[in-house]
């Protein structure tokens, strides 16, 4: 089964299950999606790190963390909460990790905008957006500890320092298209807002993810039809995995 972690903001909730929903859609091969919350990661591993004003969400630091979580064992794949997946991942598990620590999509990404999302400030620097989408082969990612993580600089963590370069192997682009997309993209990343937040609810892409997110209301309105559930029993937006940021034993 393919470990997915996605990251999770408490503030805008909705992206992950939209998220989540078009990874199980598409995918040919069992999944296991678990939720990073800080707060359970806080509460059931004392992850504490002192606040940084340039991290625009609550994973900006955890999603290092996934190796941790794994007991350092098998391959797990980490996603930003900002994209919709359009192909099967399947087609990422399948990617060889023989000899390497990481596969990402390497983008040579300069932002035009000075601020994304919610009035985040827009840095720049180098790799940036590599992070986004990581495969992970977590035996070679020990260097990630609990304490490095809550403790690194940003700049030491997402530009993959101390992880040599010939063991950062590639992700085809199309998994990871930055605000377009076209017929041969198979993710699509809202990397400066998705239509979740007002200012960006006309973005160019934003009826594909509209129409994600309705077809899984749907599904969930047709599940609490099956079940006789009403009012506030119906079923809500995912909560993060209860069981998200525990170790798992593969």
């Amino acid at each position: 089964m393919l470990r997915i972690f996605i990251g999770w903001d408490s503030r805008f909730p909705e992206p992950a299950d939209v998220l989540r929903y078009s990874l199980k859609k598409h995918a040919s091969i069992p999944l296991d999606i678990q939720y990073l919350n800080l707060r359970e990661l806080s509460e059931k591993h004392g992850f504490v790190r002192e606040h940084d004003p340039l991290a625009s969400t609550e994973f900006t630091y955890t999603r290092f963390l996934v190796p941790y979580l794994c007991n350092y064992r098998g391959k797990a794949i980490f996603m930003d909460n900002d994209m919709l997946c359009l192909g099967d991942i399947k087609e990422l598990d399948d990617l060889d990790m023989e000899g390497l620590a990481l596969r990402v999509v390497k983008h040579d990404y300069q932002p035009t905008n000075s601020v994304k999302m919610y009035g985040c400030p827009q840095t720049t620097y180098p790799r940036k957006n590599w992070s986004s989408l990581m495969i992970m082969n977590c035996d070679k990612l020990r260097l990630w500890t609990k304490e490095v993580v809550a403790t690194a600089s940003g700049a030491y963590l997402h530009r993959f320092q101390d992880i040599p370069d010939e063991q950062i192997g590639d992700i085809p682009p199309t998994w990871n298209t930055l605000d377009w997309m076209d017929e041969s993209t198979r993710l699509i990343h809202y990397t400066n807002g998705g239509p979740w937040f007002e200012q960006y609810k006309d973005h160019p892409h934003a009826d594909i993810w509209y129409r994600y997110r309705d077809e899984m209301n749907a599904a969930r309105a047709e599940t609490a039809k099956r079940h006789g559930l009403r009012g506030p029993h119906m079923p809500k937006a995912d909560a993060p995995a209860a069981n998200a940021g525990v170790p798992q034993q593969r």
